[in-house]
């Protein structure tokens, strides 16, 4: 009876611990693989600044485009071309491609100026130069302490010579003026204003953009190109990039008038050639029919210079390199709804940079 109540007894106890033992082996196994992570104090974090996204950070972001101001050289006449002089911004309204633009700056006192003056030393000059050189000498003389002046001689496409640099001294450029003299060649109007333009804008290139000067061609010419380098289109691109007037005196009346079936005279190719120059960059053209006339007409060449507006603005449209913008300006009437016109250039054309020129004879423009 005793050894049976051992054996229930004992197989009692192995019932209850055998789970037990089991239970507390499987814990330790736990406890020895997977220790319980130590908890660690939470920290207070200050929010970083935000930066402002770059393009490697975030492509999405707006893009802020930097586009320089297009200044304008405005004339204003009445219906006889007669200038006026007496307006105010309000008067005036500037379309860019249809477009009204917000003028950013508008002046109308008197503002230096910077001009070349190219002269045709061509044969076809021979009984003209002397006068030429005295109108010339009028125009240089109602120059103001802070205009300069550039003097350029000009015969074909090789001979295209800088004789003074851009200078406020009327004493150099009245000696450039004296150094000039009649050679033979085949007359390149549109190599000698291309290069002109190019000059001015290097030489503006060298200054201080803050200030505002005037920039003009004074043309002096019979009008006949007949060995340009340059295309008349490749003039036009050139003056579209660039901000120059271009006044033009034109000694046409000695051309010839007879014209073939379907084409013009040379008289008539000259004229129309020069009216464009003037018309595409807000300038003015003369046809003198004798040299009496020159001097009344330097006069009025100094007086155009210096009764122009000044506008300037921020174009509110997308600006593509390379791409002809035209420009209008429209000012409101006067009393008795007396007509104002407007007289700038025609557009403004960005360079585009992606289309260098090639040449094949490069021109020369040599600086003494």
């Amino acid at each position: 009876m005793k050894r049976k109540f051992l054996i229930i007894s004992t197989f009692v106890f192995c019932f209850v611990m055998v789970p037990a033992f089991f239970n507390f082996f499987r814990s330790a196994a736990q406890t020895t693989t997977q220790p319980k992570p130590t908890p660690t104090p939470a920290r207070s974090v200050s929010p970083a600044p935000t930066a402002e996204p770059t393009p490697e950070d975030d492509d999405t972001g707006p893009i802020r485009i930097e586009t320089e101001l297009v200044q304008l050289n405005v004339r204003v006449v009445d219906r006889n071309n007669r200038s006026i002089g007496n307006l105010n911004q309000s008067d005036f309204t500037v379309f860019e491609n249809n477009v009204p633009q917000k003028i950013e700056y508008f002046g109308k006192a008197e503002v230096p100026t910077n001009y070349a003056m190219v002269i045709d030393n061509s044969g076809s000059m021979r009984l003209l130069i002397d006068k030429v050189i005295e109108a010339s000498k009028i125009i240089i003389n109602t120059n103001r302490p802070d205009d300069e002046t550039e003097i350029i001689r000009f015969v074909d496409s090789e001979k295209i010579e800088v004789l003074q640099d851009f200078t406020s001294s009327k004493v150099d450029l009245g000696d450039a003026l004296d150094n000039m003299l009649i050679e033979g060649g085949q007359t390149a109007i549109i190599d000698a204003v291309y290069l002109a333009a190019e000059q001015v804008d290097e030489y503006e290139k060298t200054r201080n953009p803050n200030d505002r000067k005037r920039r003009a061609l004074i043309l002096v010419s019979d009008g006949e190109d007949r060995v340009s380098f340059y295309k008349e289109q490749q003039l036009m691109e050139r003056l579209r990039e660039s901000d120059v007037q271009i006044y033009a005196v034109g000694f046409v009346s000695e051309l010839s008038k007879e014209g073939g079936f379907i084409s013009k005279s040379p008289q008539g190719k000259a004229k129309a050639f020069l009216e464009r120059l003037a018309k595409e960059t807000g300038g003015k053209v003369y046809f003198p029919n004798s040299v009496s006339e020159l001097n009344g007409i330097a006069q009025d060449i100094a007086s155009e210079l210096r009764t122009q507006y000044i506008i300037a603005y921020s174009p509110a449209n997308d600006v593509k390199e390379g791409i002809f913008r035209p420009i209008k300006v429209v000012v409101s009437d006067g009393p008795n709804k007396e007509k104002r016109i407007a007289v700038t250039r025609s557009g403004v054309q960005t360079d585009n940079k992606n289309s260098a020129p090639t040449l094949q004879n490069q021109t020369k423009v040599k600086t003494q």
